[in-house]
């Protein structure tokens, strides 16, 4: 794949089964990071459009929820191959739309694959309960589809968090409407295609873009809808819940962090560096469980952060689709303004810039770039940087460490290198976050639920804990 690839997709939304332009004829540009150049158009959804998708969605739901749990999965699983199949021309037009590097995109489609077989699976073991009766009487607890849902997924990763969530509310039996970003269509366009393709009966899931705060108010003002599944920013977190919470409507919000890595002395150190480097830059630091926050013992500090910073150098930026590009760029052009002016602050505030620290010219660039000793009065040092900035500071005892980890105000993910099975141990039960990974990055997985505390939101995706997100419990009583 070179950087001229073709930008091949077909830009539509998906409702009551068929694919169509937007009624109203508007549209937005999409645009690649990589050049700036706009690269296609999005048309968006217009109040007759969303209208129609959500009696769609009503109309679906009964046959849907009554549907055979077994033919519910053969559906799902077929996605997932399907995905599989399509994961190269697929993994191109994430490249092109959002800039992470062509094997990180594969890579998001393989993994959006593994949800709907996980979810397929999953399905049939929501088994409920009996309970202690005298003879002749019974009562059970079983568990029921919410019903008709919507869901609204950020541009980080489009594809992966909208399998996420799609894949969960259909496995339990809801219908879906989903809102994915306009910044990346053609990729989670590719998703619905897949589950056009692999049978979904009409109006069981639709796919509509348009502006975002218009979309949203109007789908969950509408009373079709009974659960709202969101994922992004805490600002429009919170925004959301005030929509909700005039319709009662059932919630789950995976919200912003700002992850700390609590590294010890006691660690491998040269393993460790060879580990959170490339997942500090992994799809350049647009992660919402990115290690940000080092937070390293004073004995092996400045050895960690000339490791960190040499590692770091020997990175190559560029264009996602280039062969051995290890980052590619920001996913707008507001990026890499904002990102600036953290390292402005922090430097100003006494931090001393080790690696990068200077925009590019073309496209939407910010090298990988390593802070060290940077201050708590740093804004980026309490603010989410979402982009290629690793922050550093000493510590000198595990209650020291510890204090800082859960010093904001955000518990989505934190992490930890340690040797010492008993810190360990400390470490997972006192750290104030909905994951915690110790000498491990491997925290978003299928079978685990993924979410946070605090301002990080609440409610998780993945696991059982995700498709009973989207079930409600119900208890009936026989005498």
């Amino acid at each position: 794949m070179t950087q001229t690839a073709t930008y091949d997709a077909e830009l539509q939304l998906f409702i009551n089964g068929s694919w169509r332009s937007g009624e109203g004829g508007d549209a937005a540009p999409v645009i690649n990071p990589a050049t700036g150049e706009t690269i296609a158009e999005v048309p968006l959804a217009s109040t007759g459009d969303l209208d129609e998708a959500l009696a769609a969605a009503e109309r679906a739901w009964p046959a849907w929820r009554a549907l055979d749990v077994e033919k519910r999965a053969a559906i799902l699983h077929g996605a997932a191959a399907l995905l599989r199949e399509r994961a190269p021309a697929i993994g191109a037009l994430l490249t092109q739309e959002q800039g992470k590097p062509l094997t990180e995109a594969i890579g998001e489609v393989i993994g959006s694959a593994q949800m709907f077989d996980f979810f397929a699976e999953e399905a049939k073991r929501a088994y409920g309960r009996v309970l202690v009766r005298p003879t002749g009487q019974r009562s059970i607890v079983i568990p029921q589809a919410v019903g008709p849902t919507a869901t609204f997924t950020p541009w980080n990763f489009p594809i992966y968090l909208l399998a996420k969530k799609v894949a969960a509310a259909l496995a339990a039996g809801c219908t879906v409407i989903s809102k994915p970003p306009e910044e990346t269509p053609g990729c989670t366009g590719a998703m619905a295609r897949a589950l056009s393709d692999a049978g979904i009966p009409a109006g069981v899931f639709q796919l509509v873009h348009g502006v975002p705060d218009a979309v949203s108010r109007h789908l969950i003002g509408s009373p079709v809808i009974r659960k709202v599944s969101f994922t992004g920013s805490i600002p429009v977190g919170k925004h959301l819940m005030k929509l909700c919470a005039d319709g009662l409507k059932r919630v789950t919000m995976e919200l912003g962090g700002h992850a700390p890595v609590l590294v010890f002395d006691d660690c491998d150190l040269e393993k460790t560096l060879d580990v959170v480097v490339p997942q500090k830059f992994r799809n350049a630091g647009q992660v919402c469980v990115s290690p940000t926050r080092f937070y390293v013992q004073d004995g092996i500090y400045e050895a960690f952060a000339r490791g960190f910073a040499e590692r770091t150098g020997k990175l190559k930026v560029g264009n996602g689709l280039t062969e051995g590009t290890n980052m590619g760029p920001l996913a707008n052009g507001r990026r890499v303004p904002a990102i600036a002016g953290l390292v402005e602050d922090a430097r100003a505030k006494g931090a001393r810039v080790l690696a990068g620290g200077e925009a590019g010219t073309q496209g939407f660039f910010f090298p990988p770039t390593v802070l060290a000793d940077v201050p708590l009065e740093a804004e980026a040092m309490n603010n989410e940087p979402f982009g290629p900035l690793a922050l550093m500071a000493p510590f000198g005892t595990e209650d020291e460490a510890i204090e800082q980890a859960n010093r904001l105000p955000y518990g989505l993910a934190a992490f930890a290198f340690t040797e010492n099975g008993r810190r360990a141990n400390r470490l997972g039960d006192a750290v104030e976050a909905g994951m915690v990974g110790i000498n491990t990055f491997a925290i978003s997985v299928a079978d685990a639920p993924f979410g946070g505390v605090k301002e990080s939101g609440f409610g998780s995706e993945g696991g059982v804990e995700g498709l009973q997100s989207y079930q409600v419990v119900k208890a009936i009583h026989q005498a």
